[in-house]
């Protein structure tokens, strides 16, 4: 691992940039409040931020003004993984928070959600009408006999219903969860029927890579597989009229009703997220009202620097978390860029149009998009004004060095890439975006404030410059309450504490350089693992997916009964590409020359296309269990899949290994 004085950073903060970000702020006035170090900059606050954890998620709420309606006792009453308690005592409301600019008469007006679909137009929702419609729909729930506790679903698009849906459900203290409309009947089945929901919100359908995608017969599946509902909500994205028995949204939404919030214990839950569920039904993880509060104030506000007169774009769909994470822009007052359609519509450069046109300070999106546009020969800079873009952030999979260097060179020079990455299982980021620190190629920044990253050993040591697993030793708010129908907690803990007990294990292979970045290598528990070796995956991908005739590729180790070890590497070629010997060979000398040796892979095999979860993670372990010769039902959730005529290819392959 290169060591911090060999390499040059490819970006660094001006002074200006790192005295007014909201971090040195926070730092200085925490230095006086609390204790907090007055030098030594990020490194000894996130220092004292882990060492000193009930004091620094105390400076937290206070900064970010927190509303108790009741104290809590303590910060942290019980500090063991799983099962922390969190600022027992306390209530609060998460929509509450979400929604105090519109108190400010300065601000009700400007624009709180700015909607945009494929043909590119804009419509602007201001902080005041999203209040109104959040307190009409609030009370019309109320109405319908949801209370605290009840489950609330949408299966909706990235739109501004879905937030306004979202925001009434946490205001009345219901639980919400949802799933994109790309998802089918026995996807969100598979979601929903562990909830048991009271309400569900639907669309009649979607608009995606310019066509219309009617849903009408899967939200009648819905309807008839979901016993525990007493409402379904219509909204005609494509302008049909309501099914018998359903409401109608603009009649929920119409009243001019004050919106009253339901004030919950801080640990009160407030969505369910799911895993992605490759193997058995998704994991359905709780998360909490404060807990996620408090975190994504830290998160957006500190490490993402956003408030008042930022727009805050992300791109995804109400089915992954990050949608999630983008309504909490809400909190730092930001407003939202939604957008609603494919990435890649017209044309691969359609997120940097949104961007353009909205004026985007923080454009968040995947480490796919951003080599998808390399590859396609793309120049962002050059074609769309993105003079407001402060930030870039990358999300999904490590971002290669290749796209850090593309996005320096093709969007500015003076640009802040921030990779990161965290998980469904937290809602938040274990490492990456820091707005005060230089960002090196390859590497996420640093770790996040009061997140105890460590990268472990089989035996628990703490490693520097070496590759262990992804720890975290000391509770963060967001973590899990619970999953759902999990009684007794057992598959909370077998999920991340099975390995080193009362220490959360997430599962990556991570490096933590001397100078404190961070290097993700992809999952270990997918891990190649040759002469006692082991190597991440995402390397191989960055090193093999430059080639332009490559379109995506997926390798596996195979531990094979005679003591053996099999690697093939599987290419999805790009229109044109052949696979012949001397892409063969091509491939491997790549490999070799950018990793070593032991890397390169026994076999290169065309495949007809890689198959990904729902949220767009290739699906690594499933595959494995495929060429291992497991029954496909038995390898994977039909459900999770993206493509699920990708796996027939795995599943012959083992045959005709046997």
């Amino acid at each position: 691992m290169t060591s911090a004085a060999d390499e040059a950073p490819l970006w660094q903060p001006c002074p200006d940039r790192i005295a007014t970000a909201a971090v040195t702020r926070f730092q200085k006035w925490a230095a006086e409040r609390h204790g907090a170090p007055a030098e030594g900059g990020y490194a000894a606050l996130h220092r004292w931020s882990v060492d000193e954890l009930d004091t620094f998620w105390q400076a937290v709420a206070e900064w970010f003004d927190v509303r108790f309606s009741t104290p809590y006792e303590t910060v942290l009453g019980d500090r063991t993984m799983p099962g922390a308690q969190w600022f027992p005592g306390a209530t609060l409301n998460y929509a509450e928070h979400a929604l105090r600019t519109a108190e400010d008469p300065l601000r009700a007006d400007a624009p709180a959600l700015l909607h945009v679909d494929e043909t590119h137009t804009q419509a602007a929702t201001s902080w005041s009408e999203l209040r109104r419609r959040v307190g009409s729909l609030a009370a019309e729930l109320r109405a319908l006999g949801v209370t605290p506790g009840d489950r609330v679903s949408g299966y909706l698009p990235n739109i501004p219903e879905a937030v306004v849906a979202f925001l009434a459900t946490a205001a009345v203290g219901a639980v919400w969860t949802s799933c994109a409309p790309d998802f089918g009947a026995r996807s969100v089945l598979d979601r929903f029927q562990q909830v048991e929901p009271v309400v569900l919100f639907t669309v009649d359908g979607y608009r995606y890579g310019g066509k219309e995608h009617h849903r009408a017969d899967t939200v009648a599946e819905l309807r008839r597989e979901l016993p525990t509902l007493r409402a379904v909500v219509h909204i005609p994205l494509l302008g049909t009229d309501a099914p018998e028995g359903a409401l109608d949204w603009s009649a929920l939404t119409a009243a001019d009703t004050e919106p009253v919030f339901e004030q919950v214990p801080f640990a009160h839950p407030l969505w369910v997220l799911y895993s992605s569920g490759t193997t058995g039904l998704p994991k359905a993880i709780v998360q909490s009202q404060g807990g996620i509060l408090l975190e994504h104030f830290k998160q957006i506000g500190l490490h993402c620097d956003l408030g008042p007169e930022d727009r805050f774009f992300w791109y995804t769909s109400t089915g992954w978390m990050m949608w999630n994470f983008l309504v909490s822009g809400l909190l730092t007052g930001t407003a939202l860029v939604l957008y609603d359609g494919s990435p890649g519509y017209p044309d691969v450069s359609a997120q940097w149009r949104v961007a353009e046109q909205t004026g985007a300070t923080l454009f968040g999106t995947s480490a796919a998009y951003v080599m998808a546009c390399r590859k396609a020969g793309v120049h962002p800079g050059r074609d769309f004004d993105l003079s407001r873009v402060q930030c870039v952030a990358t999300t999904g999979s490590p971002l290669p060095p290749d796209g850090f260097r593309w996005l320096h060179d093709e969007v500015a020079d003076d640009l802040w890439i921030a990779s990161v990455s965290g998980g469904t299982d937290v809602c938040s980021c274990f490492a990456g975006a820091v707005p005060t620190l230089p960002v090196h190629i390859g590497e996420l920044q640093a770790p996040a404030l009061g997140t105890d990253l460590q990268s472990w050993d089989q035996a628990g040591n703490p490693l520097t410059g070496e590759v262990g697993e992804l720890v975290v030793t000391k509770p963060m708010p967001s973590m899990p309450i619970h999953f759902w129908n999990d009684p007794d907690g057992s598959r909370y803990h077998d999920s991340y504490f099975d390995m080193y007990p009362g220490v959360w294990r997430h599962g990556d292979w991570i490096t933590i350089t001397d100078r404190g970045s961070v290097v993700i290598h992809g999952r270990s528990d997918s891990t190649l693992n040759r002469q006692g070796v082991r190597m991440g995956s995402a390397d191989i991908y960055e090193a093999v997916e430059r080639l332009p005739q490559i379109r995506e590729s997926l390798v596996i180790g195979l531990e094979e009964p005679d003591g053996g070890y099999w690697m093939p590497l599987f290419v999805h070629l790009a229109e044109g590409a052949a696979l012949d010997d001397e892409l063969r060979d091509s491939i491997k000398r790549t490999i070799r020359e950018n990793l070593s040796p032991r890397h390169v892979p026994d076999e290169v095999i065309e495949v007809p296309g890689i198959p990904h979860t729902l949220t767009g993670k290739r699906i690594e372990v499933p595959v494995k269990r495929l060429l291992q010769g497991t029954a496909l039902a038995k390898a994977v959730n039909p459900g999770s899949i993206d493509n699920l005529e990708l796996l027939h290819f795995y599943e012959e392959l083992a045959r005709k290994r046997r």
